[in-house]
């Protein structure tokens, strides 16, 4: 895609410096990639927060820091952009998503690389020896799934204390970690979990209403970056609403598109975890030696109004609890 047309459209084009005015400045350039499989509407405030972060680092886009942004609609795209950035001769590699730190892993095992995911287990995966030791060239922020599947449950739980199966919707394209995560969390608690498999937006209808015919009283969305899709995520909300299923998804975006409840990491947070370890890398730091971490900061959204059409009566214990409440 055109890397300035993205650009000029984060932050009302402060991020897009003249790439002469680099080639001028004698202080050492630092040149880094960011690879993405997502729908370029779904980036600019996630690129803004990076090179903010970086910028209060001293990394500078425009002055000492030269972003190659790269994302791909398809994941055929991924290898090809990756090799393009292996090519250009980044020093680090920010991956976003299980695809493209996929690709990045393929395509280099020397080349640093910052991975951030919701859904993988990156040890489990083959790319690091351990969490407080990768060893070897790709670091980053990922999530604990089984903790968070657990969590999600949980809230389900509270909210309806006779809750006893609970439809999952999930994408077997990328998501089996976090399917095995919420159905250990699920058998812990008791309650049956139905699968459904995601099939497009225009299966997500049907699907979720015969889950509902099948006795299933709510619903978990895990992450996956089609499901994520903009496109998607009001349709999913819409289905879950006509099926009479309180669903609860990860991210605020799915709370906010009318899912009764989000409890996630807060996405910002983790990009300017990112960013910092981009940082220490382009500072001389290896991978090898920099822990993968987990995200720090989490928070529990409510829609009322999804309440309210659901003829659901939200706890006062979630409402003092939640972070946002959206009326």
């Amino acid at each position: 895609m055109d890397r300035r047309a993205f650009m000029g459209a984060t932050a009302g084009g402060l991020l897009a410096a003249p790439f002469p005015a680099i080639a001028q400045t004698s202080a050492k350039i630092a040149r880094m990639g960011y690879l993405a499989l997502s729908p370029r509407e779904a980036l600019p405030g996630a690129v803004a927060t990076m090179l903010t972060r970086l910028a209060e680092l001293g990394y500078h886009e425009g002055q000492n820091l030269i972003f190659e942004f790269r994302n791909a609609d398809t994941q055929d795209r991924l290898q090809e952009l990756v090799a393009e950035l292996v090519g250009i001769g980044v020093r680090v590699i920010f991956a976003r998503g299980q695809d493209a730190i996929r690709a990045a892993r393929a395509a280099t095992t020397t080349l640093p690389i910052v991975g951030l995911d919701n859904e993988i287990d990156p040890v489990a995966a083959g790319y690091a020896a351990s969490l407080a030791r990768p060893g070897g060239n790709l670091t980053g922020i990922f999530l604990d799934q089984p903790e968070i599947s657990a969590k999600q449950l949980q809230l389900l739980k509270e909210m309806m204390p006779t809750l006893s199966r609970v439809a999952v919707l999930w994408d077997p394209a990328v998501a089996t970690a976090q399917r095995e995560a919420v159905e250990v969390a699920g058998s812990r608690l008791g309650i049956k979990i139905a699968l459904i498999a995601w099939r497009g937006p225009d299966a997500v209808g049907t699907a979720l209403r015969t889950a509902s015919q099948a006795g299933a009283q709510g619903l978990i969305v895990l992450s996956t970056p089609r499901i994520l899709d903009p496109r998607y995520r009001p349709i999913v909300a819409e289905a879950a609403l006509k099926s009479h299923l309180p669903a609860i998804g990860l991210t605020v975006l799915f709370a906010k598109d009318g899912l009764l409840m989000a409890y996630g990491p807060v996405q910002r947070d983790m990009d300017r975890s990112a960013a910092t370890l981009v940082a220490k890398i382009l500072d001389g730091t290896r991978p090898a030696d920099l822990p993968i971490e987990r995200p720090v900061h989490f928070a529990l959204t409510v829609n009322q109004r999804t309440a309210n059409a659901l003829g659901i009566k939200i706890p006062q214990s979630l409402l003092l609890r939640a972070d946002e409440v959206i009326q």
